[in-house]
């Protein structure tokens, strides 16, 4: 597996739209007084400290895999416990009220395991919050691959066979995947998708959105040469498919998967 490596300033370039489904992921959770949360995936702990504002009672841990994000978000003070580590294999060493995690799921294989172990770590009517890009189909996602596998010398492919195999790896699955997973394991589970209308701006905004989330393992495992050989292909293709419009905005629709569920 081609290993991620993540730049917490890239992630915050468009922190606000990445910031609106974490909000709306809160605001279904039906727990009222949770004593224990853990923010899987917090990133650079910007919706961790929204747990941490509503609930201000409950201990809040964010937890994450990647050492750049740990230190971003325990560079600002405050009450919640940062935790480096993989949610492939981590246990809490208490029964959480609430594991949240957003957009962090996709990046972590073997859903038909994880989701059910998540369920049985919560306690009895603990809440499992979830999202999820739903970015698999979306153009920019379909021509980050195809152009990995075209933009080397005479249409040859870049990366290595890790890397591809990697990029190929379908992260999310339907709605209807995880309802039958998870309704004979929890008591109730709301499911639902929204596709947001995005309007960025910038210069090769597209390009700038997926450099701070799906583009990195691309980014990360080829060469510098090879990677200059990519972004200028893929840039290209970006602009064709998301033109700036005559006001200089860039239209991105982008489709996200929420799961709530209560055991």
């Amino acid at each position: 597996m081609v290993a991620t490596r993540w730049d917490p300033e890239q992630y915050l370039r468009y922190s606000d739209h990445r910031l609106r489904p974490q909000i709306e992921l809160m605001e279904r959770i039906p727990h009222a007084s949770p004593d224990l949360i853990y923010d899987l995936g917090c990133g650079t702990g910007s919706g961790t400290r929204i747990i941490a504002s509503r609930w201000p009672a409950a201990k809040v841990i964010g937890l994450d895999s990647s050492a750049e994000m740990i230190q971003k978000s325990s560079a600002e003070p405050s009450s919640i416990t940062w935790v480096q580590a993989d949610i492939a294999t981590w246990q809490p060493d208490e029964a959480p009220d609430i594991i949240y995690t957003n957009a962090t799921l996709q990046w972590v294989p073997g859903h038909l395991e994880l989701f059910p172990r998540l369920v049985s770590f919560l306690k009895p009517g603990g809440c499992l919050a979830v999202q999820m890009p739903l970015s698999w189909d979306a153009p920019s996602h379909v021509l980050m691959r195809e152009t990995l596998h075209t933009a080397g010398p005479g249409g040859t492919a870049l990366g290595t066979e890790d890397l591809h195999k990697a990029v190929a790896r379908k992260w999310v699955d339907g709605a209807d995947w995880y309802y039958d997973l998870l309704v004979n394991r929890v008591k109730t589970i709301d499911i639902w998708s929204t596709e947001y209308l995005q309007v960025l701006h910038g210069e090769d905004p597209v390009l700038e959105w997926v450099s701070g989330t799906g583009l990195r393992p691309i980014l990360n495992g080829l060469d510098d040469a090879q990677r200059e050989v990519y972004l200028t292909a893929y840039r290209h293709k970006l602009r064709e498919v998301y033109p700036v419009r005559g006001n200089g905005e860039t239209l991105y629709p982008f489709k996200r998967l929420f799961i709530v569920a209560t055991v």
